[in-house]
């Protein structure tokens, strides 16, 4: 069986960790980047099956990941799962407005990540 494929956008480190190695066990394949542009750049690589998006970050925020993501006709089809701190409804309705999948807000828990992203996967 093929490894799904995740990649998580993160720019806190030990949440990047947290999240990487809570997926590994579940037995996802993840890459972790630290910012707007890099995840970007992974798209050719790594051929998401699904990203993990904050929206605070350096370079390029996630509304403006998650728009150019979904703007490409190679990538609009991978789904998006905002997981950030912002938890405003402008937030929210903006992340829906780029095309974000789903909304996560920080703190989370563990079991509802990964209950969202088997859903999205098992489409």
């Amino acid at each position: 069986m093929n490894k799904k494929k995740i990649l998580i956008v993160e720019d806190e480190e030990s949440l990047l960790k947290l999240e990487s190695i809570l997926l590994t066990s579940k037995g996802y394949d993840v890459k972790g980047v630290s910012n707007g542009q890099a995840a970007l750049d992974a798209l050719d690589t790594v051929k998401p099956d699904l990203i993990l998006l904050d929206i605070m970050l350096p370079e390029i925020d996630g509304f403006e990941v998650c728009r150019r993501i979904k703007s490409a006709p190679e990538t609009r089809h991978i789904p998006i799962i905002m997981l950030t701190a912002k938890k405003s409804r402008e937030d929210m309705a903006r992340g829906e407005q780029v095309g974000a999948d789903w909304y996560i807000t920080k703190p989370f828990k563990s079991a509802m990540v990964i209950e969202t992203i088997q859903r999205f996967l098992a489409k």
